[in-house]
């Protein structure tokens, strides 16, 4: 009987070892499963971050070529400075008769079939709510209100210190946003979730509320709607997109423009002006600060407090050096903006062949005589001209090995007389709109981003101990979770634009600190579709959209590319090992990605390890060209170059009418021609503005100026593939007469 009942019992132990070691194996590859999608998620967010932060770099370095051209241009008249000032330096700040003459809302009529939100003053609750309400249904705000909220708005920001002080003793609890980015969604899910702003309810919003969401100004009314409904519970501070340089680049002032066509310049240069007098900073029970970007080791919160931030209307590089310094930025180390074997610009508009047709009468015309000896002439001269121009503001073609320091030293930077403040206190705001934390101790240049600065754990500790303060909340930087700690949990990332980069690609979050200042999290997703996706799907959406703008990039650079590649195939062979070809795309991408990890989605097809480049280059092609209907070498230019081309464009056109007047195309091509030493007439600057002008309308739109830099590449490429022709036939002519 013994060994009867034994029998049953060891069967029992079999299964349960059996099961046992299922389990392991089916938790081993859960494990194994979770860890390949981290890694890929990973990547993906990688190839993001870098993207993201070299268009920063390229609107940085493109600010620097303008007003490097400016302080070396000497101008006819007191007009041409003025006007050269205007497009490319900071505006001064409007004073009172000029601010009635932006600011008059009064004189502008709401008509009978407006069906918007109706405002009245001073604002209440209500009309706050209503806002939200009318946006949530896709209304748009007349241009009086929106004036009318700016004008408010200003009043009420110039009478705040540069840096808030809250108290928990005043609210039940005091939330703190991240970046918006013009996402709507995400601040009407953030009131929905934690509740509308009320006296027991206290928010502070971290800057960057503007810029690449298409709901930007909808985003700042509600927000100074709220802040002037509740003034002692409502706070902002500002952030390094609200500035008007920026804005640019990243779309706002393209949205303001598109909304409010009639309006529009007056509602940007109002929001200039409430731009540079929002807070820098809050600082909770004194104990907690509030910055958007971070802190550096310089950071003073005595002198930010005394300095007239009003004056400080822009945070990017815009310092006047004496005309024999050069103005050398080492520590910036990427590709040039625009590629320096395109000739694309200035020299451009030169190539291109004159237009027949009506002519406008804004400026006295003439035909411009030998227009094929002007342009070779062009072609000769500004390579070597935009080179050296290029490399005195940085723009240099091969990545320097050693990190520099951003900033050059103060002894070789004039006061920013353009805007009333010294150095140093301009610094002190660029530092705290723009840093990032590092891991690694000490404090550098934010080479990546191009302004500010990194700051590590020692000087975060060195900044709290100073200010008797027990951590630092800050936005700037877009994370996974919409949330991160570091500095041994000192330093708080807040970030509350969900699905930022894709729809899926990352939770948004705020924090509620109460009486305890301990920091309660909370996240959210505000796009309803990614709750109905699995991880693995998520992953693999947001990981598509990150391969489909790589490739893209390395579509747009497929010639510096083939150099790079040839550089490694010194026997001819058209193939490269795998391990050249991730060198030489960092080499030319300047990016810093895995790119051994990320190969297998790029390269799909070798041979024995080894890359057939000029075919893997010809598929580039071939992806980008399904949807474009353009000739490869000109659309590799266009991709690269598009984004600056739209900033160049929005530059020149100073007053915001989204069209470029022939009078501010002649002032800018004075400027480009007396750097190059070129001398052109009026004339013949309106004659080869008339050829951009296709429609005769006597002016340059956006699209009529990307179809000409279009159509000057492409005569570049032909003539450059004329020359080859030539060459190759020669060099068989004289092999032939060699053979005889």
């Amino acid at each position: 009987m013994g060994s009867g009942s034994s029998t049953p019992h060891h069967f029992v132990l079999q299964k349960a070892e059996s099961a046992f070691k299922a389990a392991v194996l089916i938790q081993r590859w859960y494990r194994r499963y979770i860890a390949r999608l981290e890694m890929r998620r990973r990547c993906t967010w990688s190839i993001f971050q870098s993207i993201e932060y070299a268009g920063q770099q390229d609107q940085v370095k493109l600010h620097d070529f303008f007003s490097y051209l400016v302080d070396h241009f000497t101008p006819s008249s007191h007009n041409e400075r003025s006007f050269l000032s205007c497009m490319f330096t900071e505006k001064r700040l409007l004073k009172d008769p000029e601010m009635e003459k932006y600011c008059d809302y009064e004189s502008i009529e709401v008509p009978d079939c407006y069906t918007g939100p109706h405002l009245s003053f001073p604002l209440l609750p209500d009309h706050a709510t209503a806002l939200v309400e009318a946006f949530k249904q896709k209304k748009q705000l007349h241009a009086r209100y929106v004036l009318n909220i700016l004008h408010e708005a200003r009043s009420h920001l110039m009478q705040l210190p540069n840096i808030n002080r809250l108290s928990t003793g005043y609210s039940e609890e005091i939330t703190v946003c991240g970046d918006l980015h013009g996402q709507l969604d995400d601040l009407i899910f953030i009131f929905y979730k934690n509740g509308l702003p009320s006296p027991e309810r206290s928010y502070v919003f971290n800057g960057d509320f503007v810029d690449r969401g298409k709901d930007s100004i909808e985003i700042l009314m509600i927000l100074f709607a709220f802040m002037l409904v509740y003034p002692k519970e409502f706070h902002l501070n500002r952030g390094n997109h609200e500035d008007h340089i920026v804005n640019l680049r990243y779309g706002f002032t393209k949205e303001v423009m598109h909304k409010y066509k009639v309006n529009g310049k007056k509602i940007l240069k109002m929001l200039q002006e409430v731009f540079c007098w929002l807070p820098l900073a809050t600082l909770i029970d004194g104990k907690v600060l509030i910055t958007h970007g971070g802190i550096s080791d310089k950071t003073n919160l005595e002198l930010l407090e005394k300095l007239e931030r009003h004056k400080i209307i822009s945070t990017m590089k815009y310092t006047k050096k004496p005309e024999k310094e050069k103005l050398v930025e080492e520590g910036r180390s990427s590709s040039p903006w625009f590629p320096l074997k395109s000739r694309s610009v200035p020299s451009s508009p030169l190539r291109l062949s004159p237009q027949k047709g009506s002519r406008s009468a804004s400026i006295p015309c003439s035909f411009i005589p030998n227009r094929k000896e002007i342009s070779k002439r062009v072609r000769k001269s500004v390579q070597l001209e935009l080179e050296k121009c290029w490399q005195q503001v940085g723009f240099s073609e091969f990545k320097i090995q050693e990190e520099l320091p951003f900033f050059p030293p103060e002894s070789e930077l004039d006061p920013c007389d353009l805007q009333g403040v010294d150095y140093e206190e301009w610094k002190q705001v660029a530092d705290i709109l723009w840093s990032d934390p590092m891991p690694q101790e000490g404090c550098k240049a934010n080479t990546v981003r191009g302004e500010g600065c990194y700051f590590g754990p020692n000087v975060t500790e060195q900044m709290l101990q100073k200010h008797s303060l027990q951590f630092l909340i800050r936005s700037h930087e877009c994370k996974p979770e919409g949330y991160e700690f570091c500095h041994n949990r000192k330093v708080l990332t807040i970030f509350s634009a969900s699905n930022y980069y894709e729809v899926g690609s990352n939770r948004g979050a705020y924090v509620k600190l109460g009486r305890d200042l301990i920091p309660h999290i909370v996240q959210y997703q505000a796009n309803k579709a990614t709750h109905t996706l699995t991880m693995r799907q998520r992953i693999s959406r947001v990981e598509e959209s990150a391969l489909r703008a790589l490739r893209e990039k390395l579509f747009a650079h497929s010639s510096s590319l083939l150099g790079a590649f040839k550089s490694y195939d010194l026997d001819g062979t058209n193939f490269i090992t795998l391990s050249d070809w991730s060198a030489a795309v960092e080499s030319v991408l300047h990016l810093g990605l895995p790119w051994r990890v990320l190969r297998p989605q790029l390269v799909t097809h070798t041979t024995n390890n080894m890359l057939e480049y000029t075919s893997w280059l010809d598929d580039l092609a071939k992806e980008q060209l399904s949807h474009e209907n353009i000739q490869s070498s000109l659309l590799e230019v266009l991709y690269r170059n598009r984004s600056n081309l739209e900033t160049i464009f929005r530059i020149i056109d100073s007053d915001h009418s989204g069209l470029i007047s022939f009078d501010e195309f002649r002032q800018i091509w004075k400027l480009f021609s007396s750097h190059m030493n070129i001398d052109i007439s009026d004339e013949s600057i309106c004659d080869l503005a008339r050829s951009i002008d296709f429609n005769k309308d006597g002016n340059i739109d956006i699209n009529e100026f990307l179809e000409a830099f279009r159509l000057v590449e492409q005569s570049y490429l032909e003539d450059k593939d004329l020359e080859l022709k030539n060459s190759e036939t020669s060099h068989s002519s004289c092999s032939s007469h060699g053979i005889h």
